[in-house]
């Protein structure tokens, strides 16, 4: 039977992020994932924000050319422009930078399993015994510490007994090629509870690559049909005639907050698993970027000392409370169900406070926060 000091599963973002970290502070890794290759089942759209650019090294030949202008169009399809002055968004290549980041985390030392499946694990006098599934036998691995990157619906949330995700919105989209760019690279987002209930569509066109997608509450759409009513809509905004399909992407967007239960002793969550989501965007890369790195602060603290209270920092309650604005407006979206509604608070948005507040949603800098992990007796939290 194996060793190791971390066993993180789940390959996407969260769990690249905190595998790197962790190896490069010396601790014996192992990462696995369910996937032969990371580009298969890719979720996520993809979007950076700048606060993630600056404060993250990402490669540039992994992301697209930068984003300065938005386009929000109201169900009877009016526009309100708005522009910054800075480079706001890129569209990351989430398969070429999820092998560029397994690259940097092989040459920092960490042992990388695909076509593994987590099977669960029992505790061992002092540690956890994890059972793992590959080419069709099951393997046993003694680990001091677990690390749930495996989404929305964790598996290793439900064996540490940690919490888990109860409310999430469900997002389809296509990336196309050979879609000729008017202007300026630009998001249009379309809010539209016919094509998106308690969410949007969108259509995020660089210059080199285009993404069409909706998303919505579940129970209320059909995804898929919607996403086709969506882009057939679309004639006459955007020539769509010679687009090439690059890819076709799906899954579960968290929108309930960070969980309040995210670490014990045997282990701890990021990313998605962890709700690291922002509750009135669905933006998840920026919290999931920083909450790993974070994770990957204490989880070697934790494990030098032995001591239960170096996992207390890791506190969701204490996250959440720098979201409670955003849940709240997430219950308002939620229940946002007539266009008649949506297009009156559109036409709002373009009074000059208001549009103001619409500016703050898509470029201000607040988001997750920047932690410092210090064992006296809590961590500093910068707020942006």
């Amino acid at each position: 039977m194996k060793d190791y000091e971390v066993v993180v599963v789940g390959a996407g973002l969260a769990g690249l992020q905190c595998a790197r970290l962790l190896s490069e502070q010396g601790l014996r890794v192992l990462l696995v994932d369910r996937k032969e290759s990371l580009n298969d089942g890719v979720h996520t759209t993809g979007i950076f924000v700048r606060r993630t650019l600056e404060d993250f090294d990402l490669p540039a030949d992994c992301l697209g050319p930068p984003v300065r202008h938005v386009t929000l169009y109201s169900p009877r399809r009016r526009k309100l422009e708005l522009e910054s002055p800075y480079n706001e968004f890129r569209v990351g290549r989430m398969g070429q930078l999820y092998h560029r980041m397994l690259e940097q985390c092989l040459r920092s030392g960490v042992e990388w399993w695909p076509s593994t499946r987590y099977a669960g694990q029992s505790d061992l006098e002092n540690g956890v015994l994890v059972r793992l599934e590959r080419s069709d036998e099951t393997c046993l691995i003694g680990t001091r510490f677990v690390v749930g990157a495996d989404g929305s619906n964790s598996r290793v949330a439900r064996a540490l007994g940690l919490d888990r995700n109860s409310e999430w919105i469900v997002g389809v989209e296509e990336v196309l090629e050979d879609v000729p760019l008017n202007g300026p690279p630009r998001l249009h987002c379309f809010l539209d509870p016919k094509w998106a209930p308690g969410y949007l569509a969108w259509v995020t066109q660089d210059g080199e690559q285009v993404h069409i997608g909706v998303g919505g509450y579940p129970a209320r759409f059909d995804p898929v049909s919607a996403l086709q009513d969506f882009r057939a809509s679309l004639n006459g905004l955007f020539d769509l005639e010679r687009a090439k399909l690059v890819e076709r992407r799906g899954g579960r967007i968290p929108v309930g907050g960070v969980l309040k239960r995210i670490a014990n002793t045997r282990g701890l969550l990021v990313g998605d698993a962890a709700g690291a989501v922002s509750p009135l965007t669905a933006g998840g890369l920026d919290p999931c970027m920083r909450l790993s790195s974070y994770a990957a602060m204490v989880i070697p603290a934790y494990l030098d000392r032995g001591n239960p209270e170096a996992l207390a920092a890791y506190s969701g309650e204490m996250f959440r409370s720098r979201f409670v604005s955003r849940l709240w407006m997430r219950r308002l979206i939620s229940e946002i169900r007539q266009p008649a509604v949506v297009e009156f608070g559109c036409a709002a948005m373009r009074l000059p406070v208001l549009r103001g507040l619409a500016w703050h949603v898509f470029f201000g800098r607040g988001s997750f926060p920047e932690m410092e992990y210090h064992p006296q007796p809590q961590p500093v939290m910068h707020s942006p």
